[in-house]
């Protein structure tokens, strides 16, 4: 079954190049969330393991999460979903491949921690992850195309939590500014640790406000 674009003629290149900008901020996103972790190096983390086993759950985690940040986008360009055989190659191995293993990973990663909002952070939406994966596999097939699109949706954002959390811990950071005055603003990235677990918390749960805004609003159309 081929999925047509259901707007005016014309509107899907705009919806394409927009896909293809989330890509392209995926990609660069993912760039910086890897970059730290390619020497192996337990001392470059930007957070805080105890090193051996949870060091490299936490690599396996990073390196997988962008499997699934790259390839995310690919799934709902629609030249792409008009090949079927491409597009179910694709959304497997971003399953499979990337939401997965990187779901599984982050469960002990978050354990391991030790720190509740960590825990709470990454757990959450690790499970939340897998579910709306596997309610996506399940509606395709049934050959509700529409249901299916949906439940992907959901959970490619819980994926751009990658890059949402890393906006919101800049922001958060820049926001005590007013308040910690000149003399401490040099050590107002000292704070960023302590941050990164909050910007993890609210990174999934403003992505998936935005894009339940999004399915309603595609529904009423």
């Amino acid at each position: 079954m081929t999925h047509h674009p259901t707007g005016p003629v014309g509107a899907a290149p705009p919806r394409a190049r927009r896909i293809w900008l989330m890509l392209v901020v995926a990609a660069v996103f993912g760039a910086v969330l890897v970059s730290p972790y390619l020497g192996l190096d337990a001392g470059d983390s930007r957070l805080d393991v105890g090193g051996g086993p949870h060091y490299y759950l936490l690599v396996a985690h990073i390196l997988t999460a962008l499997v699934a940040l790259v390839l995310g986008p690919l799934q709902f360009v629609p030249a792409i979903r008009a090949r079927r055989r491409v597009h179910r190659t694709i959304g497997r191995c971003y399953l499979l491949a990337g939401v997965a293993p990187s779901a599984l990973t982050a469960i002990p990663v978050a354990l391991l921690s030790g720190r509740l909002i960590t825990q709470i952070g990454l757990v959450v939406p690790a499970v939340l992850w897998l579910v709306t994966g596997w309610l996506a596999v399940q509606a395709a097939r049934r050959r509700d195309f529409v249901r299916h699109r949906n439940w992907m949706m959901r959970n490619y954002a819980l994926t751009f939590l990658a890059v949402t959390s890393r906006v919101l811990v800049p922001l958060f950071l820049l926001a005590q500014l007013p308040f910690s005055g000149t003399a401490n603003a040099g050590s107002i990235g000292a704070n960023a640790p302590s941050v990164i677990p909050i910007g993890q918390v609210l990174g999934w749960i403003v992505n998936l406000v935005v894009v339940e805004i999004l399915i309603r609003r595609r529904g009423r159309r």
